[in-house]
């Protein structure tokens, strides 16, 4: 028996080494099998050179626990090793580079061993002792056992096995004992072997024979006996995934039937596929899918499986892949990607960023190539797709330059235009006095349908943006687009939205358009937000009023909905609302000439009292406009201050008779909540109470 130390200058790597993999512990039985399919695709290399002859019988990899023994074993049947590789790989860890290891890294938990060829090891994170059984492909080499207690020290010698190949022999501690359950064992080789190119064996499966045997003519078959069963073993790999054939081999429903086994819960087909097969300047494999993608973008992440030679890496590639192709789902496979690196590594990794690049570059290339030659499919997606895609283009400047020659925005009557398309549709009759091209747009089709129809009626086309991103995207449009806003529809009084002229003065005096707001402000609902009452002098065929909000405000409030530091101070204020009067609609003009009539009295005895204070207001403010503060004698101050207060007294009066009025009249009433109905916000006891007014006036 030989014994020695393991070459490192550490007195003891194996504590280091489980703190390092303390997190990812389960990857000790990635590593075992990624070795054994290695060793496996290395006797068919030498089989395929002559250098070993003969069949090389069952190359399938086993993976076995046996329970009382508190042990795992793999085995392979793949190139085995000699004493002296023993020595070479194994006690010579990763050929000494472990000391690099220990000196550089030791203070560094992100690192993953395996970076210094040291995945063999992680088996000591779950054994108290490993033992490798091995017979190399040198038929004159014999068998050796290797075995180790979790210190330096480690002993040699020969062993009993017949048939090339490796067994490492786990012997389970008791802080891991959950990984002799079956079940962890299967789910961990679903996760990390799934795809693996050499069979991986655990467990069995009943098997019915159905093969009729020999049987005496004259003797009846019964068809209730049992017919023989027999055990076989349970593969739970795929070894020539769809990834792996060449493109042309693989048909639409093979596309699909891959995607329900990557994501067996998924009840929906996906929308397009990209099938990625290069070799150069860097070796890449894999198929990406277009989800359908509504509105939740974090459900819709970590859906990419990354591998490396069919052995799973990770399922979070965010940093790997730009963030918006995380919305995508699929595989990626490659060679160039290091199986056991820090993700810190993968980010500065010059092949990940080549590929990184060339995944973007087939996804916009894919994408244009549906829009150009099956647009009519590429439309009938477009809801599915336009999240992913206006992400993008939000996200990467590079994806951007390229979809925007794909991206199509659609109107309120379902047609699909590009950019180019819709500037040209609507040129000449939106545009501005200022040369911006106005953009009107709606978000609910029902909810706005008044100002939509009234914007129609002036022959503009609106568009239907109602996406999880369309307010940061308008933001970004309108940085890209020469002289291009958007305005919702809803924003303004129709005539106002586009303005072609300055608009008309309004034909009402500051002192009547006061009195008017303290009647109209009686009647607006507190509950719904804050209003700001306006005068606009429109068309007599417009409404009374109408009810608009900032698009600035607005968009802001949407914009944090879905967060973002610069957003969420707009959030939480409330809604505010522009309550616009129509000075020359004829019911306006009826509700400022009966209040002229039936308050004239009230109004104008104040008037009155008002008018000789506002006089001797005037005198003082005139004899000491050319006083300094310290000039102006207490007297005079005094004297102002009363006059002030009376005016003021005089006013909150006239404003108390003004919306005790308004608080009263039906009419003002009604062509509010015409309004507020229009914007959808007339609700609950409210709205009952305008059916029954609407009946009212109707009877009358």
């Amino acid at each position: 028996m030989q014994t020695g130390k393991i070459g490192v200058t550490s007195e003891n790597i194996f504590p280091i080494i489980k703190k390092f993999l303390y997190s990812e512990q389960e990857i000790f039985l990635r590593e075992l099998i990624s070795n054994a399919v290695d060793a496996t695709q290395k006797a068919k290399a030498l089989s395929r050179k002559g250098e070993i002859t003969g069949d090389l019988g069952d190359l399938t990899i086993h993976v076995k626990i046996d329970k009382e023994a508190k042990t795992i074993t793999v085995t392979d049947q793949g190139i085995g090793m000699t004493a002296e590789e023993i020595d070479k790989y194994i006690n010579q860890i990763a050929f000494s580079s472990a000391n690099e290891f220990l000196d550089k890294y030791k203070d560094k938990i992100d690192v993953i061993i395996g970076h210094f060829g040291l995945g063999f090891y992680s088996s000591f994170m779950v054994s108290e002792r490993v033992d490798i059984i091995t017979k190399s492909y040198r038929s004159e080499s014999p068998a050796v056992k290797w075995s180790c207690d979790g210190s330096p020290e480690y002993s040699i010698e020969e062993a009993i096995r017949q048939d090339r190949g490796t067994d490492i022999v786990l012997h389970v501690d008791g802080e891991s004992a959950e990984y002799l359950e079956d079940s962890k064992i299967k789910s961990l080789l679903e996760k990390y072997c799934k795809f693996l190119p050499i069979p991986i064996a655990f467990g069995t499966e009943k098997v019915w024979d159905d093969k009729e045997e020999d049987e005496d003519e004259n003797q009846v078959e019964d068809n209730n006996m049992p017919k023989p069963e027999t055990l076989k073993d349970t593969i739970i790999n795929d070894i020539n995934p769809t990834w792996k054939k060449p493109p042309s081999e693989v048909s639409d429903d093979d596309y699909k039937a891959f995607y329900k086994k990557l994501y067996p819960q998924s009840w929906e087909d996906p929308l397009f596929n990209i099938h990625l097969n290069v070799d150069y300047p860097f070796n890449l494999t894999g198929i990406l899918y277009f989800p359908k993608i509504r509105t939740n973008l974090e459900i819709q992440k970590n859906k990419i499986q990354l591998y490396s030679n069919q052995v799973f890496v990770t399922d979070s590639v965010e940093g790997i892949v730009p963030e918006y192709l995380t919305l995508l789902h699929g595989v990626l496979d490659s060679p160039d990607i290091p199986l056991n690196v820090s993700r810190s590594y993968l980010q500065s990794d010059s092949n990940v960023k080549k590929i990184s690049t060339h995944i973007t570059k087939k996804v916009a290339d894919k994408l244009l190539e549906i829009f150009k030659n099956r647009r009519e499919e590429f439309e009938k997606k477009w809801d599915d797709l336009k999240l992913f895609i206006q992400y993008g283009m939000l996200m990467d400047e590079k994806f951007y330059e390229k979809a925007k020659d794909f991206y199509v925005m659609k109107n309120t009557e379902a047609k699909y235009f590009t950019l180019e398309e819709y500037k040209n549709l609507v040129q000449a009759n939106q545009t501005d006095k200022d040369g911006n091209i106005i953009h009107l747009y709606a978000n609910n089709r029902i909810d706005q349908y008044t100002a939509i129809e009234a914007a129609k009626s002036k022959g503009y086309d609106v568009l239907l943006l109602d996406g999880h991103l369309d307010s940061h995207f308008l933001n970004q449009m309108e940085h890209k687009l020469e002289k291009t806003k958007f305005t919702r529809v809803d924003s303004d009084v129709v005539s106002k939205l586009i303005r072609k002229e300055d608009r008309p003065e309004v034909d009402l005096s500051k002192e009547q358009q006061t009195e008017m707001t303290a009647i109209y402000e009686s009647l607006l609902p507190e509950q719904v937000g804050s209003f700001w009452v306006q005068y606009e002098s429109l068309s007599e065929d417009d409404l009374p009023v109408v009810i608009t909000m900032s698009e600035y405000m607005r968009r802001m409030k949407e914009m944090g909905r879905l967060g973002g530091p610069e957003t969420s101070l707009y959030n939480n204020l409330p809604d505010n609302y522009n309550l616009v009067v129509n000075v020359n609609h004829p019911i306006t003009k009826q509700i400022i000439n009966q209040k002229n009539i039936d308050l004239s009295a009230k109004i104008g005895n104040i008037e009155k009292q008002i008018a000789p204070l506002k006089i001797d207001q005037s005198a003082l403010e005139e004899l000491t406009k050319d006083k300094k503060e310290e000039e102006i004698s207490t007297e005079e101050k005094d004297k102002k201050e009363e006059i002030r207060q009376q005016i003021h007294e005089l006013e909150n009066e006239k404003t108390k008779i003004l919306k005790e009025y308004g608080a009263g009249n039906k009419l003002v009433k009604q062509v509010i909540d015409l309004a507020l109905l229009a914007n959808n916000l007339l609700k609950g006891a409210d709205l009952t109470r305008f059916v029954k007014r609407s009946v009212e006036f109707i009877e009358k």
